[in-house]
């Protein structure tokens, strides 16, 4: 980003560059300005500057990263959204999800896969109400 020195304008700008904006970017503008900044300047290096990976790949990592971290579904659902605008499918988002499976566990992969849910509006399949009087009756228990 430019040097920018009015806070509106930086978010707005921030808005533009990202496709999104969270909640701590809007209330630090506002409040502390130039941690702000030098935290952003931190991420512009890291993810936004065209580099060797390209913005696609970017976002399935750091979907996949904050996933692993249990961020705030907001905050995962903000960089689904931006894959999917990119161009990269739910299902290439979804397989990015999985593979916090094996290292992060069933529980980091739950909060990314229902922040996924949520924003592509995936729903899955019900058992059938055969499928609990089939056997001893104990379908879909653990």
């Amino acid at each position: 980003m430019t040097a920018v020195q009015d806070p509106q304008r930086y978010i707005d700008d921030m808005a533009r560059e990202r496709g999104y904006v969270l909640d701590y970017h809007k209330v630090m503008a506002k409040h502390d300005f130039g941690v702000l900044q030098a935290a952003n300047g931190l991420v512009g290096a890291a993810y936004l500057d065209q580099r060797a990976l390209d913005r696609k790949t970017k976002e399935l990592i750091f979907i996949v990263s904050l996933t692993v971290m249990r961020a705030a579904k907001g905050h995962i659902q903000s960089h689904i959204k931006v894959a999917l605008d990119l161009g990269v499918t739910a299902r290439e988002i979804l397989e990015a999800i999985e593979i916090s499976l094996p290292e992060a566990g069933v529980v980091a992969f739950q909060a990314g896969f229902e922040a996924w849910c949520e924003v592509v509006g995936a729903d899955g399949l019900e058992p059938t109400v055969e499928a609990f009087h089939a056997g001893d009756g104990k379908a879909g228990r653990s």
